[in-house]
């Protein structure tokens, strides 16, 4: 086995859990942390592991740090049930948790697929993210939402990529975007960040433009253009929802 732990939270994902697991190649380690399911979830799971636990919902970096302490291994590797490893990732981090005597963690690129195709701009592309370090240099940064892994010591970027499909309709991101903005305003408050008429009016235009135009967004064609307009309303949203929360303090 290789010295690596895989940690997985899931609550409900009977669509995407099975393929997430059936992309892990070799024998390692699978810890699913997962938030009593009513779906087919924890059937799918255990077909490939046995080391499943089940907690009530603490929020995203508060459950995947509740995951990443019971691993057992060495070396983790947080992967979202909407995620899959690619071939050449999975023999980067082969070698990576065999031979590394340089660094505590490394970034991953992801692949982000919308409506069933790959973006490739508008600030969705290589989408580095900390997903795959040692246990004992690194922790989950307790925030709300946007939640990362904090590493002790250097950090490395591995080539291969894991495949995100995330938001495969429309109304899957529009579910979603009401869970985030309000998680988003509630952070936002807790930095002493406040909302105004200016935040309302500029910072979704800002988030279009720099989407669309600045990121390049325009050259997904279609996707992008639905892209850019659903992040400016999410933005719109976000600063609404911190407004709405500062007046209703007064």
């Amino acid at each position: 086995m290789l010295p690596l732990s895989i940690v997985i939270i899931t609550q409900n994902e009977e669509q995407n859990i099975r393929e997430a697991l059936q992309s892990i190649r070799n024998k390692v380690e699978i810890i699913i942390v997962d938030a009593f399911s009513k779906d087919k979830t924890l059937e799918i799971c255990k077909k490939y592991t046995e080391k499943i636990y089940q907690s009530e919902w603490a929020g995203f970096a508060r459950q995947k740090q509740k995951a990443v302490e019971l691993a057992g291994e060495p070396w983790v590797f947080i992967l979202d049930s909407d995620e899959r490893f690619s071939e050449p990732l999975w023999r980067e981090i082969e070698y990576a948790v065999k031979s590394n005597k340089t660094f505590s963690g490394y970034y991953v690129p992801r692949k982000n697929f919308f409506l069933g195709r790959w973006i490739r701009h508008g600030g969705w592309w290589p989408d580095h993210t900390l997903r795959l370090f040692l246990k004992d240099k690194a922790r989950l940064e307790d925030r709300r939402i946007h939640e990362r892994v904090v590493v002790d010591g250097e950090t490395g970027y591995l080539r291969g990529h894991l495949e995100h499909y995330t938001y495969r309709t429309v109304s899957d991101y529009i579910k979603k975007m009401d869970i985030y903005s309000a998680l988003a305003a509630k952070e936002l408050k807790a930095q002493g960040i406040n909302s105004g008429k200016t935040k309302l009016i500029f910072n979704p235009a800002f988030t279009f433009f720099k989407m669309f135009i600045l990121r390049r967004g325009f050259m997904d064609g279609v996707h992008g253009l639905i892209l850019a307009t659903l992040y400016s309303y999410y933005t719109f949203l976000k600063y609404l929802r911190l407004w709405e929360e500062s007046n209703a303090d007064n």
